[in-house]
């Protein structure tokens, strides 16, 4: 694994010890490469939405297609 350091202000590093010690983090670096993750996810999220809104429209969707899509969900958080 490669390193990297990163200047913080007292402020934000204060921030930071308190989540490590606050919400079970091992380290600094652990907090640190789980807000990365979480950024790649809502990037990737924020593109898959971009790209969904600039393409045509497909199929109009009805109050019984989201009744079924519902029923599918329920259906699915019983099992």
């Amino acid at each position: 694994m490669s390193s990297m350091n990163i200047s913080l202000p007292a402020t934000l590093k204060s921030f930071v010890d308190q989540q490590v010690r606050s919400r079970g983090y091992s380290s600094s670096s652990e907090h640190v490469r789980e807000l990365i993750r979480r950024d790649q996810v809502r990037q990737r999220l924020r593109g898959l939405l971009l790209e969904g809104a600039a393409s045509p429209p497909s199929v109009t969707a009805d109050a019984h297609d989201f009744g079924q899509r519902r029923d599918r969900v329920r259906d699915a958080g019983r099992r």
